[in-house]
């Protein structure tokens, strides 16, 4: 097994992607959900992870189906070579559909304007499209409402694929609340799923997969599985609410770790202020550790004051306001030496904080955290080959 590891200099900051973990996971949700093919969800850069090393380990692990937001995202996976299915929901007017066409995606269609599109577009490509409708069965976002909304789109989906112009390959839904055990709508969107699914396959429609069940409803919710599990935030190790459990509780495990070397220690005496507004003073003589992580690198603002970091065994929690760049932690006298490791978030094997201590200190979720780290943290990828 080989591994990629940072180079002999400490780098300013990083984000260790472990990729055995993300195998493992992607495992324990095929377990979550035996009767179902499991599609690994990477868009938004796989939550910030990376999403082409990502859907490399995750269909290595058994996912059978690839799942991004934009189209954008799905051409760049084809375009990186990844092969078998790949299918993109979140499209606008004029977007790239003969490309999708063209390159085999699976494409999600909500309503009449976007079935217009994909129509045109697989007359000028002179092939099928592979089209999956969406229903809203009480999310309220993408999808096509129940009734004569979604009668006049199966309607015109199997018309146009009697003229040869496309392949119903899915029906699918999300849920609005399976995070939240025991809501009432999760029981009601899945009835309205099932009928708005009864109504489109009594009137010829025969798709290969439906599919409702996210992270939490794979995890949960096995009435919920049908064909297809699309598994987001659980792929990468972070449980999708922690009412419903922790990583361990599901068999996950944190697959980013994110870390930085000290730029500076210093000492300072009592009644000195730190970072902008001086919204911390030290209460006595101390020393400082600058962490040159900031917002800009995708540190929550709002973890100012809050945010746990690991210097040296020990939990500090960053001194007043998080910058763009950098931010200040109270090392309490100890000394640790310029170039040390600080560690923000991992899977807590060192004691190290998670990136859920860190969504409760910035008043937010666990997706957020790991998927707004920005472009400047490097990713650093180990354990890439599969595993034996």
């Amino acid at each position: 097994m080989s591994e990629r590891t940072a180079p002999a200099a400490p780098l300013r900051a990083r984000a260790e992607i472990d990729l055995a973990a993300l195998r493992a996971n992607v495992r324990a949700l095929r377990a979550h959900a035996p009767g179902a093919a499991v599609m690994a969800v990477v868009k938004s850069e796989a939550y910030g992870h990376g999403a082409v090393p990502c859907a490399r380990a995750a269909v290595a692990a058994g996912a059978s189906w690839l799942g991004t937001a934009t189209p954008e995202e799905a051409l760049a996976l084809r375009a990186a070579g990844l092969p078998g299915r790949i299918m993109c929901w979140l499209w606008t007017p004029g977007g790239p559909w003969r490309e999708a066409i063209e390159a085999d995606l699976d494409v999600s269609v909500s309503g009449m304007w976007a079935l217009a599109e994909v129509v045109g577009a697989a007359r000028e490509a002179d092939r099928p499209a592979r089209v999956q409708l969406k229903a809203d069965t009480g999310l309220g976002r993408g999808g096509c409402q129940p009734g004569q909304d979604w009668a006049e789109l199966v309607r015109e989906a199997l018309r146009a694929e009697a003229e040869g112009l496309l392949r119903v390959t899915g029906l699918w839904s999300h849920f609005a609340c399976a995070d939240e055990p025991g809501h009432p709508s999760i029981a009601g969107q899945l009835g309205v799923f099932r009928e708005m699914v009864a109504y489109a396959e009594g009137q010829g429609v025969r798709p290969e997969v439906r599919h409702i069940a996210n992270s939490p409803a794979t995890l949960t919710l096995p009435e919920s599985h049908f064909d297809l599990v699309r598994t987001g935030i659980a792929t990468y190790g972070i449980s999708p609410s922690p009412e419903l459990g922790t990583p361990a509780d599901f068999g996950l495990r944190p697959v980013m770790t994110l870390s930085g070397s000290l730029a500076l220690v210093k000492h300072v005496p009592g009644g000195h202020g730190v970072s902008y507004g001086h919204r911390y003073v030290t209460p006595g003589a101390t020393t400082l550790g600058l962490v040159p992580l900031g917002y800009a690198d995708g540190i929550p603002r709002h973890a100012s004051s809050a945010g746990p970091v690991l210097v040296e065994g020990k939990w500090r929690t960053i001194a007043g306001r998080v910058a763009m760049d950098q931010f200040v932690v109270d090392l309490g006298g100890d000394e640790p030496a310029a170039g040390a490791e600080a560690v923000l978030f991992g899977p807590g094997d060192r004691g190290e904080p998670t990136a859920e201590d860190w969504a409760q200190a910035a008043g937010t979720i666990a997706y957020e955290i790991v998927t707004r780290i920005g472009t400047r943290v490097p990713r650093v990828y180990v354990n890439e080959e599969r595993d034996g």
